[in-house]
């Protein structure tokens, strides 16, 4: 199939189960795309298996579908500009203790974690994996994604603050996450053994640049929308501060989902409020809110879909489920820790770690690094487990996070502010 046919099969999908969700089964939009997706693969699945129709066909379409081409370097950008455009900057600076400890130090320890947890479990299964493809999982597995239940924690009435810190850690932790899997990635590929310079110089330069680029781009873009007041015009500059800043990232060896955070941020910030009139404003936001939704919606079509490529059958099926309580309980241990020690200098508010915890979602991201990975005799498990987990992930506490929230502010009434 073309690029055009697969675009308007995934759009015509996304189209239908929206309407399906939003007349009958009203779950949050995302799920319900996710879990109609889902079930409609696993129906054909079985139909296959009984030789009641044929599921080759579906398999190829999916096949054909590059996902983690579509999302590493196309949709993530969209996505992360679009989640920052109208996140305050002052509510991040506010937070930016606990946002760039979780997003760093919180994602290298989940990444040890889990992959050093999910090596004896795999060991324990009688899967012999070596240590570095498990650290390579903890990586793929570390970014959390909470976009699928964003609305819920607002209509749950969780603390501002509480809310800023699961926003802003996962506006910057999709990026962390990526440089530490490419960072494993070159140390599995290389021909010898890899040193603390080469690594930290790598880290540095995709990190730390992509942060620098991102603050340019929005500089630049912001000069270049104070000069004009044309909303087409407006628009189609952020556009092309998505589309080419994203590619040149790309090609600079840069982190372009770091970039596209900043640049989000300067943009929403000092763009909205000093560069464009109330007109323009109200275009723009319009615009992105829409592609946000229409890529969230295809983006949650296709990893209902992936099913259908995948092994869930004995052994990988055991490692799959094993991995989720090995996430869980990285997440709460690399959130505990960040909160322990930033407690003496600041107050948190109530169930801080508990919210966290549950609310730390596994997405898209996640699937798409897990079928970025280079052909090799482990990348069939490590694809299973991954699967498994976001699949529990978003399910399971994407629909269970607002109750939860919910009772644990009942439980507690006048919560402590920070």
């Amino acid at each position: 199939m073309s690029t055009f046919e697969i675009l308007a099969v995934l759009t015509t999908m996304a189209a239908l189960f929206s309407w399906i969700n939003d007349r009958y089964v009203r779950l949050p939009t995302t799920i319900g795309l996710m879990v109609m997706a889902l079930g409609v693969s696993l129906a054909l699945v079985a139909l296959g298996r009984a030789d009641v129709l044929p599921i080759q066909p579906l398999q190829d379409f999916v096949a054909a579908i590059d996902f983690d081409h579509a999302l590493l370097n196309g949709m993530l950008g969209a996505l992360l500009f679009a989640g920052s455009l109208h996140v305050n900057i002052n509510d991040i600076l506010s937070q930016k203790g606990i946002i760039i400890t979780l997003a760093t130090l919180g994602v290298v320890i989940s990444t040890a974690l889990v992959g050093g947890l999910a090596w004896l479990v795999f060991g324990w299964l009688g899967l012999a994996v070596p240590l570095l493809p498990c650290l390579i999982l903890g990586a793929v597995l570390a970014p959390t994604d909470p976009i699928a239940v964003g609305a819920v924690l607002r209509q749950a009435g969780v603390p501002a603050s509480l809310f800023t810190k699961i926003t802003g850690e996962s506006l910057f932790n999709d990026g962390v996450g990526v440089v530490v899997f490419i960072l494993l990635l070159e140390v599995a590929a290389g021909p010898g053994p890899v040193s603390v310079q080469s690594v930290a110089s790598l880290f540095a330069t995709e990190a730390v640049g992509g942060l620098i680029y991102g603050g340019l781009l929005g500089w630049l873009a912001y000069q270049m929308l104070r000069r004009v007041d044309n909303y087409q015009v407006e628009i189609l500059l952020t556009l092309a501060v998505v589309t080419g800043g994203y590619a040149l990232a790309h090609r600079l060896h840069l982190s372009g989902p770091l970039a596209m955070v900043v640049a989000g941020l300067f943009v929403g910030n000092k763009g909205r409020a000093l560069a464009m009139s109330d007109n323009t404003r109200a275009r723009l936001d319009s615009f992105w809110e829409l592609v946000d939704e229409f890529l969230n919606a295809v983006l949650f079509v296709l990893i209902g879909l992936e099913v259908v490529v995948l092994d869930f059958r004995g052994p990988p099926l055991l490692a799959s489920l094993a991995m989720v309580p090995v996430v869980l309980l990285a997440r709460w241990v690399s959130v505990a820790i960040p909160v322990t020690l930033l407690r003496p200098g600041r107050t948190f508010s109530p169930h801080v770690i508990k919210i966290l915890t549950w609310a730390g979602l596994r997405g898209g991201i996640s699937v798409a690094l897990a079928l970025s990975l280079p052909a090799s005799e482990h990348r069939g498990l490590l694809l299973t487990a991954t699967y498994g987990v976001v699949c529990f992930s978003i399910l399971v506490q994407g629909l269970t996070v607002g109750p939860l929230v919910s009772r644990l502010i009942r439980a507690t009434p006048k919560p402590a502010g920070g």
